[in-house]
């Protein structure tokens, strides 16, 4: 989309524009889907099972269908219609969601088939992602993109906020059964609303060549390229280490000695942090030191993991991990803006997959981290060890990858 006059934007301005409201409606709806997926298939296997490993295998088995799933949804969005791909992606998660409903409500769901699901839905979240990425910048113009991905990552955590305390009035009211139908119900409108989208979805010169050629062009791309190592980089070693959100029945238990209802304060809180970094991300864009920026939340994230793990009270936790979500949702929009800024029309879904790419595989080898140490010396230890090595791996980046440190913007 072009540019408008020079006028001075508003923080709330990428909303006036109609295709935008619906992308950030649907984008809405996929967190509170995508949460409520994660949080009833965690308790339920946690339940089932009461082991900390089992819930950490999550992590190995989205690690398995996430990465090929995301480099072929990369692939696609560069490809096929970017609206057409969400809604599919979305339409296979509210199917999968629903069948577990019923299997619960028959009393006949397995643990292997709650795994199953869990692949399933892992592989369309990943997939529709690039592609709702790359739809951002056909519905606003080019000046509005920060103010439209900050807005969208608000959103975001919004939504991560609503889904841990519906989650929790669900299945502590009526009880999980319930929150599998709550899950897939949430999904439906994330399948309608793209196709409501009236720009564009498809990109205007679709890479030629086979699906393979494109993705390897993708990634020839993004290591080349002067900045997005460094931030993928330091995401992985911050992620790896301490990924907690996935594996929050464990650190209930093991640090609060809490069940669902404990679950669903901290995953609130963790948003409710995220939401203020996110709106905390506006009042620095311009600040120019974007790189640096991603350094002193990098920091800020490992010192409060740090102050996390030795807490014991529920309302010091849900503080502290508040804390942990607004400094990740800084380097998040940071991370978010700089490949679409940096990124040509016909390379953003492929850019974006990367992106995502780097951030789930963190996430999946953070989920088995973080549940096979707990297993080993417990929840509060593996979170303090986290804290240190975060606290080294962003120094290392800081010293070693100089375009980071020295990027700005604008």
């Amino acid at each position: 989309m072009e540019d408008e006059g020079p006028q001075s934007l508003r923080p709330w301005a990428a909303f006036t524009f109609r295709d935008y409201r619906y992308l950030w409606a649907a984008g809405l709806a996929t967190v509170v889907s995508r949460w409520m997926r994660i949080l009833v298939t965690a308790q339920w296997l946690f339940e089932a099972t009461g082991s900390p490993a089992q819930l950490g295998l999550i992590g190995a088995v989205q690690l398995v269908v996430q990465i090929p799933a995301l480099l072929w949804g990369g692939a696609l969005a560069d490809y096929m219609n970017r609206k057409h791909l969400v809604a599919a992606a979305h339409a296979v998660t509210f199917g999968v969601l629903l069948v577990l409903g019923f299997l619960a409500a028959a009393g006949t769901l397995t643990v292997w088939q709650v795994y199953i699901a869990i692949g399933i839905t892992a592989a369309t979240q990943v997939i529709s992602q690039p592609a709702a990425a790359a739809l951002t910048p056909t519905v606003v113009p080019r000046r509005h993109l920060m103010l439209a991905i900050t807005g969208e990552t608000a959103t975001m955590n919004a939504g991560s906020i609503l889904a841990p305390l519906l989650f929790a009035g669900v299945a502590e009211g009526v009880g999980l059964t319930a929150a599998f139908f709550v899950a897939a119900g949430t999904t439906a409108p994330a399948a309608l609303l793209p196709l409501l989208i009236r720009a564009r979805g498809q990109v205007e010169q679709v890479a030629e060549g086979s699906t393979v050629r494109r993705v390897w062009e993708g990634f020839l791309f993004v290591i080349r390229h002067p900045i997005l190592p460094g931030l993928f980089l330091l995401d992985i070693g911050i992620t790896v280490v301490s990924f907690y959100r996935e594996i929050l029945p464990v650190i209930a238990k093991g640090l609060f000695k809490g069940g669902a209802g404990a679950v669903g304060v901290l995953g609130s809180a963790n948003s409710a942090g995220a939401v203020a970094g996110s709106f905390g991300a506006l009042f620095f864009a311009g600040y120019r030191s974007k790189g640096m920026l991603v350094i002193y939340a990098s920091l800020g994230y490992a010192v409060v993991l740090l102050l996390f793990s030795n807490v014991a009270a529920l309302w010091a936790g849900a503080i502290t991990i508040a804390l942990l979500g607004l400094a990740d949702a800084v380097t998040v929009a940071v991370r978010q803006t700089t490949v679409q800024l940096t990124t040509p029309d016909d390379m953003r879904g492929r850019a974006s997959a990367f992106l995502v790419l780097a951030a789930v595989t963190a996430n999946n080898i953070g989920t088995l981290w973080v549940g096979l140490w707990s297993a080993w010396i417990g929840e509060r230890a593996t979170m303090m060890l986290g804290a240190f090595l975060a606290f080294g791996a962003t120094l290392l980046i800081w010293r070693l990858w100089r375009p980071l440190r020295e990027y700005r913007y604008p």
